[in-house]
């Protein structure tokens, strides 16, 4: 049985179940990824910025014997945001080509067409069967990245500590746990409003504007994950020069993620990137004891962002694409094969 399902109201042993369809996904399509953890899931599943609604759906097993509800089996969530959907779909390895994964998609882009949007966008993970799943269903690939894995038993320390001093004169690095001080939100933002031409993708979109940030790091605290900042600061004029971002999520703790790295046009050159990067590592390393990787995801035509990570020690893991598809077109085609 497929149902809309609220994460702010359901029990915890809703959550729960949803979590060891989670993690039965990941153990099948990613077993090298760390297992997630309870910690803040109902936030993380319910939360989201002002303006942007979720709305969700599960699939139930049927109850067991002495009437308690069945599993959670399948779930599907669209993020409703700027003109388009972005859709996540978890099914139950045992339960794949059932038809539930379609079902799911179905229900959810027939919610997204009601609310009037046009395009539904998913991300998803090369060399996994969602590859093909998507495919049949008509989405077509339009971004690709690749995710990079740091894992941070096997740096030298040494070598990275010597990395976080080689900047040029002029520059002072400053490490922000919990995110920039406010008096340098809008210089932050302006940095970051500089890239914002830079082709990233459509489904992890960057903020730019300083009050959306402050809500950007609002809501980021709520849903479990804790951001570190790293900035370069550019002494003579108080501008951010380069800034890097990693979040450390309640739901995974062993293992961080890596936002954006930027260096403003006006400071490249002065080993700015790398320099940023290597301080962040030290400093998590001292605030996050727990953990143990750092995943980065940067397109494929970055060169120089994926030189300074492979200097870092990151490894390359597995493609990560976006996907799209016109949410009249899917409606159709998967009424007219129910």
């Amino acid at each position: 049985m497929v149902r809309e399902w609220d994460p702010r109201t359901a029990s915890s042993a809703e959550i729960a179940s949803l979590l060891d369809t989670l993690n039965a996904v990941l153990a099948a399509d990613l077993p090298q990824d760390p297992p997630w953890r309870a910690n803040s899931l109902r936030e993380y599943l319910s939360e989201v910025m002002p303006g942007e609604r979720r709305i969700s759906w599960v699939a139930e097993g049927g109850p067991a014997a002495d009437g308690t509800p069945g599993p959670m089996l399948g779930h599907v969530n669209v993020l409703l945001l700027g003109g388009m959907g972005v859709l996540e779909v978890l099914v139950h390895p045992e339960l794949r080509r059932t038809g539930l994964g379609r079902e799911l998609v179905r229900v959810a882009a027939r919610r997204v067409w009601d609310e009037g949007f046009q395009s539904i966008g998913v991300e998803v993970v090369g060399d996994t069967p969602a590859v093909a799943f998507y495919e049949a269903l008509g989405f077509t690939k339009e971004y690709v990245e690749t995710r990079s894995v740091l894992d941070l038993g096997a740096v030298e320390w040494p070598a990275l500590a010597e990395m976080a001093t080689e900047v040029g004169a002029g520059y002072h690095v400053e490490f922000c746990p919990g995110g920039p001080p406010d008096d340098l939100i809008e210089a932050y933002a302006r940095a970051k409003a500089e890239v914002r031409d830079v082709d990233d993708g459509e489904l992890r979109p960057s903020s730019y504007d300083p009050q959306r940030l402050r809500e950007s790091l609002d809501t980021l605290h709520r849903r479990g994950m804790k951001p570190y900042i790293v900035l370069a600061l550019h002494e003579q004029t108080g501008e951010v020069a380069g800034l890097t971002e990693v979040v450390v999520p309640a739901q995974h703790p062993t293992r961080a993620d890596q936002y954006d790295t930027i260096v403003v046009r006006d400071h490249r050159g002065y080993g700015i990137d790398r320099a940023i990067k290597a301080r962040m590592l030290l400093e998590l390393r001292s605030a996050e004891p727990e953990l143990a990787e750092v995943q980065t995801w940067n397109a494929q035509a970055n060169e120089a962002m994926l030189k300074v990570n492979a200097e870092l020690g990151y490894r390359p893991d597995r493609d990560w694409c976006e996907y799209s598809v016109d949410v009249a077109e899917l409606v159709h085609r998967l009424d007219n094969q129910r």
